[in-house]
């Protein structure tokens, strides 16, 4: 899992390069659950709270992330690009310390209807869940995001 979360990271960096100014750092890739976190200080507004470029940016990478390791996983990451198609936003609680998301598995059977359809058509569209918690470890960041891996 570890060597999961390094590969990533290094992905991020060298593909994406605005990880590096969020301080993005992959936690933890454990049972199809992608643990993400970014320095507050990194990402701070004029309120002194996380800034929503940031935790907008943050959340959609974490769902971005998410899909590369379980296409890692089934041997199919070189097998196409992934991009978000779609995504819907809200911050329900200002995040006033560093950021924790979080990006949990899907129905298995959305996973599977994702996976057949870019094999039969080379292009899959899945959508998946990230959020990023508060201080007080209720969601302040929700987000849903359509993504695509495409050929």
């Amino acid at each position: 899992m570890e060597r999961d979360c390094r590969h990533l990271e290094s992905l991020l960096y060298r593909d994406i390069p605005i990880t590096q100014s969020l301080g993005l750092q992959v936690k933890s890739w454990d049972a199809h659950i992608l643990r993400l976190h970014a320095p507050l200080d990194a990402n701070v507004n004029h309120a002194h709270t996380m800034f929503g470029g940031s935790l907008y940016c943050i959340a959609v990478l974490a769902g971005w992330g998410w899909l590369y390791l379980r296409l890692r996983e089934a041997g199919m990451e070189e097998e196409g690009h992934i991009v978000i198609q779609e995504g819907q936003i809200t911050y329900p609680i200002p995040i006033t310390t560093d950021a924790s998301a979080i990006c949990e598995a899907p129905d298995e059977r959305d996973w599977q209807r994702f996976e057949t359809m870019f094999r039969r058509r080379g292009r899959g569209r899945i959508t998946l869940q990230s959020r990023i918690l508060a201080a007080n470890g209720e969601d302040g960041v929700r987000f849903t995001g359509q993504y695509v891996l495409h050929k």
